[in-house]
């Protein structure tokens, strides 16, 4: 028995890990098949912006103007043909060229932006990005989760309540305005009407001073006060859903009868069995913070990857907005699969499948 739900585990982990590849892939292959007229278009001119860029660099001496041309108009026909834009993106050596070496994280150079450190490599740019996402939305989302585990819990112990009545007003009325538009309020308030934070969340001091950190958890207060304020109701109102359902059980009746403290019921028994789809919610939550959000950030100006997907999708940097959402899903496949094979580990019923 043992056996067959070792060999039921590990079949599941193949077939979890097979399925996270084919989402993978198929994403990569959807974003650079709607994106690929203007994707060849912008690498062709890449190519021969970097053909003048070296003929000027070598200085290379020319007979005539004429002359000059011809070369690079040869040179960038070797280039574009090297690279295969010549070919539809689906051939052979594009399909190397691009979707191969994107799934390997070879994410070529960005066509008009740069890191902070002057690199033009989309790896280089997407990892200085990540930290200052994770940052604020990791963040806002375990502070949400702590806010919302506990008041979801107190008001599942009270139904029908003052306090429950007002927590699920609450999660109705913040969950039906967009987080910018509440972000736009927020930096109008306490930003213009009160000067109390800055009105753009970038901080002005240089990466290099050691008092950057400090500017940046500075400017990060106000975005981060607003995720939370938007985002606490309606988490502590699922919470108070699972919570209820758990304390509705048998075994809790049985548990208040034998003179347990109900504030022990409540927080030891009933919210740890009501822990499993309460961790799934929270590790999507995770997952998708990875990826920031785009109009929050562009509304704060945080230096995130929200932010620099909205200035890619502005320039149309296709190397960029290829290399973002990549990574974004990358990300969101990797935590749901450790999270399944988490569950998966502790589910016997899995084993035995």
């Amino acid at each position: 028995m043992a056996s067959s739900g070792g060999g039921g585990f590990y079949r599941f982990v193949i077939r979890r890990s097979v399925n996270m590849l084919v989402v993978l892939f198929a994403t990569l292959v959807l974003t650079i098949a709607l994106l690929g007229p203007t994707m060849d278009r912008i690498l062709a001119d890449g190519v021969k912006y970097y053909v003048v860029e070296d003929v000027s660099h070598k200085n290379i001496k020319f007979k005539s103007a004429e002359e000059r041309q011809q070369f690079i108009d040869a040179a960038v026909a070797r280039n574009v043909e090297a690279l295969g834009l010549d070919e539809p993106w689906y051939s052979p050596k594009r399909f190397f060229n691009t979707v191969v070496k994107v799934m390997a994280l070879d994410l070529g150079r960005s066509s008009f932006l740069a890191s902070d450190g002057g690199s033009p490599l989309v790896r280089d740019i997407i990892l200085e990005k990540i930290p200052k996402t994770v940052l604020l939305f990791t963040t806002s989302t375990l502070v949400i989760t702590i806010i919302g585990l506990y008041l979801g819990a107190y008001v599942a112990s009270r139904p029908g309540s003052l306090q429950d009545r007002l927590n699920s007003a609450f999660a109705v009325f913040s969950g039906s305005f967009p987080t910018w538009w509440v972000g736009m309020l927020m930096i109008f308030a306490f930003a213009f009407a009160y000067h109390i934070f800055p009105a753009r969340a970038t901080p002005l001091t240089d990466p290099s001073d050691p008092a950057y950190a400090g500017d940046l958890l500075y400017h990060m207060l106000l975005p981060l006060i607003t995720l939370v304020l938007v985002g606490f109701g309606s988490w502590a109102y699922i919470v108070r859903y699972f919570v209820s359902g758990v304390l509705a059980e048998d075994y809790i009746a049985a548990k208040r009868a034998a003179g347990i403290a109900e504030r022990r019921i409540l927080y030891s028994h009933a919210l740890k069995n009501a822990a499993p789809p309460i961790v799934t919610v929270v590790a999507l939550s995770l997952a998708g913070s990875f990826g920031g959000a785009i109009t929050v950030e562009a509304v704060f100006d945080w230096p995130g990857m929200g932010q620099l997907y909205y200035q890619a999708i502005g320039m149309m940097d296709i190397p960029v907005i290829v290399g973002l959402t990549y990574v974004s899903t990358v990300i969101f496949v990797i935590t749901v699969f450790a999270t399944d094979i988490i569950y998966a580990y502790f589910d016997p019923r899995v084993k035995v499948s």
